[in-house]
């Protein structure tokens, strides 16, 4: 809930500060200078009344060459407290920075005497003089290189405000970004914590985890180029990383709503979102921005008809899920891109944290519900045998065999305690070891051996004994198998329980090698399966199958346990 309210504080700090950004008065009228390029090194072309009408607006392949750059802007007048004026330059290269032929700054080291270029950064920024500053044209003129990445045309843009704004800003944004940033990677590292402390972990929680840890590295990787000095030769490698990492949560986000929605067409639905990715990527390689727009417009229009399928198989948290994903494409809209994605991606994480408060309180339901289950269970598992039947018939055949046989008769009395030890030990466990439940069965066969005078014969097959079982599913097979055989020839009854170790299960066989009795209704299982299945509910959740049938040479069940 902490999380929650903290990213939802960031967002909305950090869209009012994109308003409040918009608001602000620009410096320089001209709305687009446009640059004019030529090609050469002459200093006289950084002077501010030059005549550059011959000048290019396409730079060209200017391979290891010097080349200039002129810009001519209107300044509006400047109040003081705007003062001292900063100019802000996006341009690949190195460069020399002129104002009215004053040089002012120089972003890396132009090729000279034989050495070689050395990069600048792709955003650099300069103060103008303050006696250099009145309303009116002014000119801008770049003396520049670009050795490296010579075919690449990029466009020289200008922003003027406050030099103190021009610092302090994309601080004040980053530190807003970095606080956002902190919040997924808590929920990352909390919720992969979870999916990895918990038994039947679920996918949903190590996407949910993965989607945070992705979006935290995008924050990181968005705002890096104010931690990090990064050369112009490099700008693309960063961008090429934000793809991949837009391209991934691209695919994350749609699969985690096909997950909380149960959506049946999920594996055709990714399929198809996964192929339009790789082309989005293939057609469009190179134009970064508009890739990783059209992957988030593909990761929306996925996740809508995932939604809008949940709504329609009444889904909990559907219309939350459809709301968020309204507001986020309404941001997308109409805010600046690079705020856009991270406040519609925001948006987008609440809905998924409110899905997850709706699964935590299933899953307490569930968790009490499977208390009470566990408590009936234990009296399921003592009234077997202390039911007034069971007592009466054995308490009558112990008699007899006191009085006919004393020697006997205190093996069977032992057993029979031996067997009530036994279940008082195991009823409030939910699961015990193999061995117990075998010396639980051996303990049986002789109390029924003594009781029903039926030869009984207990045999075991590749049995491993690191092995744990929910209790007493192996005896109530064997009770099944008691009660509804008839000896074969020679009065034995047998009985064979079996382990294998699949590739991807535990698979236990209990056959009974007897004399089916004969009954007028087919035989689905009792009490007895009723109490299997929900111990093996209980254990395991969903992750096993049970099965009982009847054979030519008596009666075969088979239990399969998903291995974990």
């Amino acid at each position: 809930m902490k999380i929650t309210l903290y990213i939802y504080i960031m967002h909305n700090l950090l869209f009012l500060l994109t308003l409040l950004s918009a608001l602000t008065r620009p410096v320089i009228r001209t709305e687009e200078p446009i640059p004019v390029y030529k090609t050469g090194d002459n200093k006289a072309w950084a002077a501010k009344d030059y005549d550059d009408k011959g000048w290019s607006q396409t730079r060209g392949n200017t391979l290891d060459r010097i080349f200039w750059s002129r810009t001519h802007f209107e300044l509006r007048p400047v109040e003081n407290e705007l003062k001292p004026l900063g100019l802000q330059i996006q341009s690949f290269g190195a460069f020399e920075v002129y104002w009215d032929g004053v040089l002012i700054g120089h972003n890396g080291q132009l090729p000279q005497h034989g050495k070689p270029e050395m990069p600048g950064t792709e955003s650099s920024y300069y103060r103008v003089p303050d006696h250099l500053i009145s309303p009116g044209f002014h000119t801008v003129a770049l003396r520049s290189s670009q050795s490296f990445f010579p075919e690449v045309q990029r466009s020289v843009d200008f922003k003027m405000d406050s030099y103190t704004a021009l610092l302090t800003k994309p601080l004040v944004t980053m530190s807003y970004m970095n606080l956002m940033a902190g919040a997924f990677l808590i929920a990352a590292v909390y919720y992969f914590f979870l999916y990895l402390n918990s038994r039947r972990r679920p996918w949903d929680t190590l996407i949910f985890a993965s989607i945070c840890f992705l979006f935290f590295v995008l924050l990181i990787m968005e705002y890096l180029k104010f931690h990090v000095v990064i050369p112009y030769t490099d700008f693309f490698v960063r961008l090429e990383i934000i793809g991949w990492l837009t391209f991934a949560n691209a695919l994350l986000v749609p699969l985690y709503f096909i997950i909380q929605f149960n959506c049946k067409q999920g594996k055709w639905l990714m399929g198809a979102l996964l192929i339009t990715l790789v082309l989005l990527y293939i057609v469009h390689y190179g134009a970064y921005d508009l890739t990783a727009r059209l992957y988030s417009l593909a990761m929306l229009i996925a996740a809508f008809i995932v939604v809008l399928n949940g709504i329609i198989q009444k889904e909990k948290g559907g219309f939350i899920a459809l709301a968020a994903l309204v507001i986020s494409a309404l941001v997308n809209k109409l805010v600046v891109y690079d705020f856009g994605l991270f406040i519609s991606f925001t948006v987008i994480v609440l809905s998924m944290l409110y899905l997850h408060s709706i699964r935590a309180s299933v899953i307490e339901t569930e968790h009490q519900n499977a208390v009470l289950l566990s408590s009936r269970l234990q009296l399921e598992l003592l009234k077997k045998n202390i039911q007034p039947h069971f007592l009466r018939n054995t308490l009558t055949s112990m008699m007899d065999w006191v009085e006919e046989s004393p020697k006997e008769g205190s093996r069977f009395i032992q057993a029979l305690a031996t067997e009530f030890d036994i279940m008082n030990e195991i009823s409030e466990q939910t699961l015990i070891p193999i061995t117990k439940e075998l010396e639980l069965c051996r303990q049986h066969i002789s109390i029924m051996g003594f009781r029903k005078e039926i030869n009984y014969i207990w045999e075991e097959v590749g049995i491993d004994e690191e092995q744990l079982i929910p209790p007493a599913i192996i005896h109530t097979l064997l009770e099944n198998g008691i009660t509804h055989s008839e000896p074969l020839p020679g009065n034995t009854v047998k009985f064979v329980l079996s382990y294998f170790l699949k590739e991807k299960t535990h698979e236990y066989t209990f056959e009974t090698l007897a004399e089916n009795r004969k009954v007028m209704t087919k035989r689905t299982g009792g009490n007895g399966f009723k109490y299997i299945r929900a111990r093996l509910t209980e254990s395991y959740g969903q992750n096993w199958t049970f099965d009982s049938v009847a054979t030519e040479n008596g009666w075969i069940s088979t239990i399969h346990i998903l291995r974990q």
